[in-house]
């Protein structure tokens, strides 16, 4: 957490404006986020994952520093558009489209579209002919704390058959994509996924059709409770694979940072609303927040996130608690399997704050389940 949000909260809790959960974004971060990965992986062109934060100033600064946008949805290349970014810097890297959200976005002017089976590419072919299209592929999510599911992408062997056909239909075979699973601490693992692009490169060349990109995807982490290697880290491992994988034949590359652009960028501020036991024997308490999955906090489904909490007891005697949200559901609870370490004197009305959580929570934060708002995001 920054000074510039300590002191954003200090006035905001002075004026008596601290009336619920809030997220706090710092633009600062932000930006050194942006640089760091321009320079740690310069040949590289950033797209940045709108839908970990797409708050128009957040969109705004990174446009303004030259970045390239991954969206998800027509609405997200909207905002985009907004934030003063031209349709060359859009990417619409859904894998699951509807065909008149696909002819929407070829209005707009977006000519790079993601795709994983041959219907995919039979819709885009006839409302947004000739665009580029790149397949992904399945990628083992191993090391990631987020990995993600078989939902996108196809076995890397389809991959050709599915780009072949793209070129048949008169759509750019343009590259492959792959994503290794979010936050992940293993800078090595982009090694597989990239020996498979270089085998559907290969293939496909001995066919007459020469690809030209690699997206990289995301996946790369945020610090939470765990250190996690810095960004030079990731660039000096995914460049050692290209040329071992591509030899002097490098491709375009882009990648697609969500959680590691702006993870850290925010901090939540919440409080405490109850602690209890469930018998007079129990000796492990359970923290009620006013924050929970619902509001925000969805990443600690199966405690796959643990995000740091600072209170104004700590460097007291700490002991584990069960950690959950405010509202009538049985699976608003964060932190059960694996308790969380906390005051013995943290007491019912006092603040705590929730670090690392710039990313995937005002997205994920629901409209008004139990009635309560969404989560107030501030961007200083």
């Amino acid at each position: 957490m920054t000074y510039r949000v300590q002191e954003f909260l200090a006035r905001r809790r002075a004026e008596g404006r601290d009336t619920g959960p809030c997220l706090v974004v710092d633009l600062d971060v932000i930006r050194d986020n942006y640089n760091a990965f321009a320079r740690s992986l310069p040949d590289t062109r950033v797209f940045y994952a709108v839908k970990a934060n797409p708050e128009p100033a957040v969109l705004s600064l990174l446009a303004d520093l030259g970045s390239c946008f991954d969206t998800a949805s027509v609405v997200e290349i909207e905002q985009v558009l907004a934030a003063g970014a031209t349709p060359e810097r859009i990417s619409f890297g859904n894998t699951i489209k509807k065909e008149r959200d696909i002819a929407r976005a070829y209005q707009y002017g977006i000519r790079l579209f993601a795709v994983d089976c041959e219907a995919e590419v039979e819709k885009i072919a006839r409302v947004a002919p000739g665009s580029k299209v790149f397949c992904r592929i399945l990628c083992d999510g191993a090391g990631a704390e987020w990995p993600l599911s078989r939902k996108f992408g196809c076995v890397p062997e389809m991959a050709t058959t599915v780009l072949e056909h793209a070129h048949r239909l008169g759509l750019i075979a343009y590259g492959i994509s792959f994503h290794v699973g979010s936050q992940q601490r293993n800078p090595r693992m982009w090694d597989a996924a990239l020996r498979s692009s270089a085998t559907i490169f290969r293939e496909l060349a001995e066919r007459g059709i020469h690809l030209a990109m690699v997206n990289l995807g995301g996946g790369f982490p945020t610090k939470y409770l765990k250190d996690v290697p810095a960004v030079k880290a990731y660039g000096q491992s995914i460049f050692k694979s290209l040329r071992k994988h591509f030899g002097n034949q490098i491709p375009e590359t882009i990648i697609e940072p969500g959680r590691g652009m702006v993870g850290n960028a925010g901090t939540i501020e919440a409080e405490v609303i109850l602690i209890s036991k469930k018998s007079a024997q129990d000796t492990m308490r359970w923290v009620y927040l006013d924050i929970g999955k619902f509001n925000g906090l969805a990443e600690t489904m199966d405690e796959m996130i643990r995000y740091p909490i600072r209170t104004a007891f700590d460097g007291d005697e700490m002991e584990p608690c069960v950690i959950a949200g405010p509202t009538c559901d049985s699976v608003d609870v964060l932190y059960e399997k694996t308790p969380y370490d906390l005051p013995v004197s943290l007491e019912i009305g006092a603040k705590v704050l929730i670090e690392g959580t710039g990313a995937y929570t005002t997205t994920y934060s629901a409209v008004g389940f139990n009635g309560f708002p969404p989560l107030e995001t501030h961007v200083i």
